[in-house]
C-alpha cells in the first residue's frame, strides 16, 4: 500500500510541478474551450493524453525506445503552441465539436511527446519498484488524477468568468488561449537554440 501511495503520489506531483508547468499549460489549453455539461468530452481528452504519456515510459521501459532529449524538450512547448492556436482559431466554430475524435488522437499523440520528456526521471524512478509494470500504472493513476484536478479548477473558472462575469466564452478562451501561447513563446526560442 505504501508503494501504492507513493506512486501515485509521484504522478500526481509530476503533473503539479510548478517548476516544470507543461502539463498545467497544457491541460489547460484542453480545458479552457469546455464547460461542465461538457466533461464527458474533456474527459475523453485528458485520459487520451495520461494514456499517451503512459505508453510513452512503457516504450522507454519496455521496448527500449531512446528518443534525443533535445528534440522532445524543443516539441513539448510546440504542442503547447499548437494546442494555443488551435484553440485561438477554430473556438466557436462548429467543426469543433464534429472533429473530437481527431482532437482525442492529436492529443494523444501530444501525450507520447510529454511522457518521453520524463522518461529519464521515470528510467531512475522505476529503477527502485518491485514490480515496475504496476507502479507504472500507479503513476499514470497519479498522472490523471492530477489533470482532473486541473481540469476542475479550469471549469470553476470557466464558469465564473463566461457565467457570473458574463464573458462571451469565445473571447475567454482566446484570451486564455492567446497568455499561454505568450508564454510558451520564451520555452520555444530557448529551446530552439540549444
Amino acid at each position: 500500500m505504501n508503494d501504492f501511495i507513493l506512486y501515485v503520489t509521484e504522478g500526481f506531483e509530476h503533473v503539479l510541478d510548478l517548476r516544470a508547468y507543461d502539463h498545467i499549460l497544457f491541460i489547460t489549453l484542453l480545458a479552457v474551450p469546455y464547460l461542465f455539461n461538457s466533461w464527458k468530452k474533456l474527459l475523453w481528452l485528458v485520459t487520451a493524453f495520461t494514456i499517451g504519456h503512459t505508453l510513452s515510459l512503457f516504450l522507454v521501459a519496455y521496448g527500449g525506445v531512446s528518443v534525443k532529449s533535445a528534440y522532445i524538450e524543443f516539441l513539448i512547448p510546440v504542442t503547447i503552441a499548437i494546442a494555443a492556436l488551435y484553440n485561438i482559431f477554430t473556438t466557436g466554430k462548429r467543426h469543433r465539436d464534429q472533429a473530437h475524435w481527431v482532437t482525442i488522437i492529436i492529443t494523444l499523440f501530444f501525450g507520447l511527446v510529454h511522457g518521453f520528456g520524463f522518461a529519464g526521471e521515470y528510467k531512475m524512478l522505476a529503477a527502485g519498484a518491485d514490480n515496475d509494470f504496476l507502479m507504472l500504472l500507479e503513476f499514470a493513476l497519479g498522472i490523471e488524477l492530477a489533470q482532473l484536478v486541473i481540469v476542475l479548477i479550469v471549469l470553476i473558472l470557466n464558469f465564473i468568468f463566461t457565467g457570473l462575469f458574463r464573458f462571451s466564452k469565445k473571447d475567454w478562451v482566446q484570451i486564455i488561449s492567446a497568455i499561454i501561447f505568450g508564454i510558451v513563446i520564451p520555452m520555444l526560442i530557448e529551446r530552439w537554440m540549444w
